[in-house]
């Protein structure tokens, strides 16, 4: 992966406003692969007291962001099919990992799964972006 797209994705990534707000974490970033984490907090619950689906989608929907724009120009996605599998535990740390699995001039799909922190599948996903020809605005 080119460092300079890489450094400015890291540099970006600890700025995103959404990211903060969820206690997102980049772990690992390569060309067409993301891992991101984040804590399964009390305030990411729904009224069950389970995990939030949309806490673990916006888990997701972050790796497949960093893992899409990591050729360095910009992609944006066409479609997300996520399907839940099971809640973790509160407090667990839950990561997901994207990875590319076919790359076109205009198009890349993406295979993301998350899991918590004892291995347990918690969600898997198909994504699509459109791959625009414009370098990353922030390199």
């Amino acid at each position: 992966m080119d460092k300079k797209v890489r450094s400015a994705i890291l540099k970006q990534i600890e700025k995103e406003p959404f990211a903060k707000k969820f206690g997102l974490t980049l772990v690992d970033v390569q060309e067409g692969y993301a891992k991101v984490k984040m804590v399964f907090t009390p305030d990411l619950e729904n009224m069950f007291g389970m995990a939030h689906g949309g806490a673990i989608f916006s888990l997701i929907d972050a790796a497949f962001e960093i893992a899409s724009n990591s050729h360095g120009t910009m992609a944006v996605a066409l479609s997300m099919n996520i399907n839940y599998m099971a809640s973790p535990e509160k407090g667990a740390t839950l990561t997901a990992e994207a990875r590319e699995i076919n790359k076109t001039k205009r198009t890349a799909a993406y295979d993301i799964r998350a899991n918590d922190n004892t291995g347990k599948l918690l969600s898997t996903c198909q994504a699509l972006v459109y791959r625009i020809e414009k370098p990353l605005p922030f390199l």
